[in-house]
């Protein structure tokens, strides 16, 4: 089953066009960042217009103006407390460049990968554990205290400890290759500053098998947990779109490095191995009044058909294989899901993450038993570049980081589509359906609420790059008719308690 979701594009433009009936979802909880989502109905309840609203303003492209590109990896990190090491390495492969840099010594490469592949090992146990599986573990119409991390620990104690294990274990990576856990300084314009002794090498071998053996645990959690109930979780948030992802020259799954590569939803090649420093050639970014997020488009196709998605559904749907064995096979059960062409159900988001995850743990291993990973030789230097644009694969889609500098070394100009910016379009996709499909215009639920944040959260988005405590925050939701008088309203607060406004 598929739906077309390209009329969104019609109403987009307008603004509260007469006669509809407007719902508001303020902010959006347990996820980075602020965000509203509205929803406008007409007089059939039949959903007309489903905005995600950023109502933050992230300021990055424009105070890193003036600065020296040096600065650039440990600057531009404090984007995010969470992915911190994306930003890291995506900036420091831009100003490898601005130095002239086109090939790391294979210790500098292999230590920058090691320490991208915990992150988004880290990244993707958080996500899983901690915030989407109580929805999948509960049901969405769980009791609102019982569905969330705290439920895990008192139903599912064995499950959560691994997730917090293996988040560990991801951080650990971390500190070994960038100094320390969270914000590290060790990738450099053309390098490291940091090797991997013999000791480390060893300390985190110690544990790699058992995190494998989790890895494959946790896979085989999140297939059952979308099979359980199958068709419901199939067509959930539901969409078609194109898919944008880097890939290794053979085709192969590369977090790190890659031309880019974007398919129709039937899986045809709309472009393969474009040099990512040419994105502005395929993608363009539209601004809208109503949002700080920009929306970027595949230029080829237009506005109108050229959304697409980032992220491990991307990833996984693109690629033509996987280079470790039991991802591999991983891959191989999750393409066959596709009833032709792509994999395009929302919530498979968290089946290819766990796909990731055990990538990365495999991945972790064999980086670990290479020999060029405890080497002495971390950096080279080239001749200076006024340009640079680094690209990688960050936890939540692909990453862009582009910068261009002065005679003196100073940044003139800095553009960032971060990976959540990637994915925008299609989040208001994925909310219209949910809303559609589940949004009746009669009594409003704390659980029809916690559905349209379900296919928010699928995408695990960072609305403004930015550490919030997650989880926290109030919401209302009011339905309100064409008058303009308030039908029903319903109310959660802080500590998640719902009750009437």
């Amino acid at each position: 089953m598929t739906k077309n979701n390209t009329d969104i594009e019609d109403l987009e433009t307008a603004q509260d066009p007469a006669g509809l009936r407007r719902v508001e979802i303020e902010p959006v909880t347990r996820v980075e960042g602020h965000g509203k989502v509205t929803l406008l109905l007409d007089e059939d309840n039949q959903v007309k217009q489903a905005r995600l609203h950023i109502t933050e303003f992230r300021g990055f492209e424009k105070f890193i103006q003036g600065r020296p590109y040096w600065e650039m990896p440990v600057l531009v990190q404090r984007l995010c407390g969470i992915c911190p090491v994306s930003h890291h390495l995506a900036a420091a492969k831009a100003v490898d460049q601005l130095v002239g840099v086109e090939q790391l010594t294979p210790t500098a490469e292999k230590v920058r990968r090691l320490m991208h592949l915990g992150q988004v090992l880290q990244s993707h146990a958080l996500h899983f554990f901690h915030l989407s599986s109580p929805d999948l573990l509960f049901g969405y119409d769980d009791a609102v205290a019982h569905r969330n991390i705290i439920g895990v620990l008192a139903d599912h104690p064995d499950l959560a400890k691994q997730g917090v294990l293996l988040r560990k274990y991801g951080q650990e990576v971390i500190r070994v290759t960038a100094g320390k856990r969270v914000h590290g300084n060790s990738a450099i314009p053309g390098g490291v500053n940091k090797a991997v002794s013999p000791e480390e090498r060893d300390y985190l071998l110690g544990d790699i098998e058992q995190i494998i053996q989790w890895g494959q645990g946790a896979l085989a959690l999140a297939k059952k947990l979308i099979f359980q109930e199958l068709e419901y979780n199939r067509n959930f948030a539901l969409i078609d779109t194109n898919m944008l992802s880097i890939c290794r020259e053979d085709g192969a799954l590369d977090l790190y490095h890659g031309g880019l590569r974007a398919r129709t939803p039937d899986g045809t090649l709309i472009f393969d191995q474009v040099d990512y420093r040419n994105y502005g050639d395929y993608i363009h970014e539209q601004v809208k009044s109503w949002s700080y997020m920009k929306f970027p488009y595949l230029r080829s196709l237009g506005q109108s058909d050229g959304s697409y998605r980032v992220g491990p559904l991307a990833r996984i749907n693109n690629c033509d294989y996987i280079d470790t064995p039991l991802a591999e096979a991983a891959r191989v059960e999750f393409r066959a899901f596709a009833d032709g062409g792509l994999v395009q159900s929302t919530l498979a988001y968290h089946w290819a993450r766990m796909v990731e995850l055990l990538y990365c743990a495999e991945g972790i291993k064999r980086l670990l038993l290479d020999p060029d990973i405890t080497g002495t030789e971390l950096k080279v230097r080239g001749e200076m570049r006024n340009k640079g644009v680094g690209v990688i694969e960050a936890p939540r889609g692909t990453l862009f980081h582009h910068y261009e500098i002065d005679d003196d070394g100073l940044v003139t100009r800095a553009n960032l589509i971060v990976s959540t910016t990637n994915n925008n379009r299609a989040m208001n996709q994925s909310i219209r359906q949910v809303a559609a499909d589940y949004l009746n215009g009669r009594e409003l639920t704390e659980p029809m609420l916690n559905q349209i944040e379900v296919a928010i959260r699928a995408y695990d988005p960072c609305l403004s790059c930015a550490t919030h405590a997650l989880g926290k925050m109030p919401l209302e939701l009011e339905l309100v008719d064409a008058d303009g008088a308030v039908v029903d309203r319903i109310y959660k607060n802080g500590r998640g308690e719902v009750g009437e406004g």
